[in-house]
């Protein structure tokens, strides 16, 4: 392509310096494009927006494709004539629709204003995650915006897992995603020996409209509701969880040799005589992070060594674009979905016990105030002298049991230097003020058969928090490695709360009396300070979950914010690259500064979203085949009374989280008594109209399982004690 010389006309775009960065030959920029359609105040024709902007004969074809993808996300639409104009001047909102199981939805504006309404006969129109042009009409009986749909701007379904039905002898499909609110006709042929009940996925060949519903063909019969393993099948179709590895990624896989060779230690350190460990979970299987601590004058040095997957997984390779597309590993109960293929991530980049394997290593030096004065990154080889586990370390340094042969008593007493360290780690720690929620976990344990026996709390000892501590130290070295050297990355940030969650916060607080410091811009240290002001009351546990959601949601981005919570400047992730893709790319730009080059994957924006989009596509995953086991597990316990705690209270009754069995189920507004009940949302509670009955986030409660549904992922309870 010949070189083009730009005008001034071009040069007057706004982003001019931005799009000569990233582009040789630049186009307008949509900026550009945008200013130039709102100064001509009409639709303009393509031919016009040429000569407006000064378009080469040869930039054409690409200048059409940059029109199209603005049309795409709903930047510019073209009338009936062809010519452009601004989605606002045509009154129209762009966004993503959003259903809802009782048939109705929203659209999820792209410009980030309040959603809109959108009523059960405009959603015959689209499926849940579909794109839209919506105009608003009015006001619904809430206030909220109403819409109708002017125009479907990208379908989001081709793909939809559910149930079979059999009705009148025509099959339909019930979608799995209860916000998918449309059954599915399957074409005549299309029903592949699918039975009546039976779990399917199905192919849509016929999107709806105003006229008609979705129609689709069977493609692949998965089973019946409670076959083992059912639950993660489902889950895994219904969020589009990418499951099967392409044949490219496991070819390159297959190839990678099985031990290292001597080739591979060029150009880096010898650390296998150090005694470095893995600590990890009893179940765990894939070890990525090994640690070692050693004394030094007044401080410490303390070495985390990572698996090194960027030598394995190159950029633009089929590994590196399962990996992206997978975002990161999903562990489900008693399954993983790895984004690596098992010869990595159980193989090769697994830091197993006594075997040669390939690191990046975060060497620190840490005073006695717990500060990191000094550190330094470097690739390695080494091996783990050992795997120990959390609770193994912890029977150790709480004198419970000593350890068991000649290996671990020699590692002892590097593990006894790893918790010194960790204590005064934590002691910076609360100087700094990072928020430290109390949280319980659970694990699911099953028979022989795959059948769900108990769900057990999993309590958090301080051999957990000393690996803890030592991640986030490597972890704020390498961002503050990249920033110093101006090499963009993935920054994991955290914002503090919005204006309107501090506001409901605060209002909340008030009626305890209590208050949170900061004014109207609190920190990490002020909620910290509360929280240790709360710790012996009764209503801890109330006043702390109000706390945390009153926080948004940590995400990766280029943009470096902060940590909120961790009350850091500057955090990314850099320890697990095995299960996240945003540390394989914090590691593959460590590595290119310390070649003195600079490393670029794509646009970071949209890596950090999609990376973002990922990490909570495999927690609502997770969470269905939780809630869809947990069912499972109480169907056998209906009609049985429990003890538990209000844990939310919503416009439509409260949810109970059980004492001993770590459920949590639904109490329905229309069970709380013979009366009205208004829902206060500041002071999380339902108040009887009547008899001013109390309903509140925290009280305790006696409830009776009703009903358990496995279709729903429901489970009901009523008032053991209505009176």
């Amino acid at each position: 392509m010949s070189i083009i010389k730009l005008s001034a006309i071009r040069r007057r775009d706004p982003c001019f310096e931005r799009e000569v960065k990233r582009y040789e030959q630049p186009l307008p920029s949509r900026e550009y494009i945008l200013q130039i359609l709102q100064e001509q105040g009409k639709p303009v024709a393509f031919d016009d927006l040429c000569v407006l902007l000064d378009v080469q004969k040869i930039e054409l074809e690409t200048f059409q494709r940059r029109l199209r993808a603005m049309e795409r996300e709903a930047q510019l639409l073209r009338n009936r004539k062809g010519s452009y104009i601004l989605p606002e001047r045509a009154s129209l909102i762009a966004g993503r629709i959003e259903g809802h199981p009782d048939g109705y939805g929203f659209l999820i504006p792209d410009d980030g204003s309040e959603d809109l309404s959108l009523e059960a006969r405009q959603m015959s129109k689209v499926l849940h995650r579909d794109r839209a042009l919506v105009r608003v009409v009015g006001i619904d009986r809430r206030g909220r915006r109403e819409g109708v749909i002017v125009e479907v701007l990208e379908r989001a379904n081709s793909r939809v897992v559910g149930r079979v039905l059999l009705e009148h002898g025509i099959t339909v499909v019930v979608p799995e995603n209860r916000r998918i609110n449309q059954d599915i006709l399957v074409a005549p042929g299309g029903a592949v020996s699918a039975r009546a009940g039976e779990v399917v996925t199905v192919e849509i060949i016929e999107q709806p409209d105003r006229h008609s519903k979705p129609i689709g063909r069977i493609v692949e019969v998965l089973g019946n509701y409670a076959d083992p393993g059912m639950e993660i099948e489902i889950a895994l179709r219904k969020h589009e969880l990418p499951f099967e590895f392409s044949n490219g990624a496991l070819a390159e896989a297959a190839v990678l040799p099985d031990i290292l060779e001597p080739q591979q230690w060029q150009g880096r350190a010898d650390l296998r005589a150090l005694p470095l460990v893995t600590i990890d979970g009893e179940t765990a299987r894939d070890f990525d992070d090994a640690v070692f601590a050693e004394k030094q004058g007044h401080g410490w040095r303390l070495v985390v060594a990572i698996a090194d997957v960027s030598h394995y997984v190159q950029p633009g390779t089929a590994l590196d674009r399962e990996a992206r597309e997978r975002g990161n590993s999903v562990y489900f109960p008693r399954r993983v979905i790895p984004m690596l293929p098992e010869k990595l991530s159980n193989g090769l980049c697994s830091l197993n016990p006594d075997v040669d394997r390939l690191a990046m290593v975060c060497d620190m030096t840490v005073d006695d105030h717990g500060e990191i004065t000094d550190y330094r990154f470097y690739p390695a080889v080494f091996r783990s002298h050992a795997r120990l586990t959390y609770d193994q370390v912890w029977n150790w340094l709480s004198g419970a049991t000593p350890p068991e042969g000649k290996v671990h008593r020699r590692l002892q007493p590097q593990v006894q230097t790893l918790y010194d360290l960790f204590k005064v780690l934590g002691e910076a720690r609360g100087k700094r003020g990072a928020i430290d929620f109390e949280t319980i976990e659970t694990m699911m344990l099953f028979n022989e058969h795959g059948k769900i026996e108990n769900i057990v709390p999993v309590y958090r000892n301080d051999a957990h928090r000393l690996i803890e501590e030592c991640m986030l130290a490597a972890n704020v070295c390498a961002s503050d490695f990249l920033r110093s050297r101006r090499q963009p990355c993935l920054y994991r940030i955290h914002e503090g709360p919005t204006a309107e969650k501090l506001e409901a916060l605060r209002n909340f607080l008030k009626e305890f009396g209590l208050g949170l410091g900061g004014g109207d811009e609190p920190t990490a240290r002020d909620y910290a300070l509360l929280l240790d002001s709360i710790k012996t009351r009764p209503d801890a546990q109330l006043l702390q979950t109000v706390m945390l959601r009153s926080l948004r949601q940590a995400m990766y981005s280029p943009d470096n914010v902060g940590h909120f919570g961790l009350s850091y400047e500057h955090y990314t992730h850099f320890t697990s690259p095995i299960r996240r893709y945003p540390d394989l790319l914090v590691h593959r730009a460590i590595k290119a500064v310390l070649t003195g080059t600079h490393y670029t994957p794509g646009k970071w924006d949209d890596i950090g979203l999609h990376c973002s989009m990922t990490e909570r596509r495999a927690d609502e995953a997770t969470r269905d085949v939780s809630n869809w086991l947990k069912c499972y597990y109480m169907l056998d316990r209906i009609g049985e009374t429990f003890a538990g705690t209000i844990a939310a209270v919503v416009p439509f009754g409260i949810f109970v989280a059980l004492d001993e069995v770590y459920v949590e189920g639904l109490v329905h507004v229309s069970e709380l008594g013979e009366e009205y009940f208004a829902f206060d949302s500041v002071k999380h509670l339902m108040l009887g109209e009547r008899t001013g009955r109390r309903y509140r986030l925290g009280d305790r409660l006696q409830v009776r399982l009703v009903r358990a549904n496995l279709e729903t992922g429901r489970i009901d309870f009523v008032l053991a004690d209505p009176t």
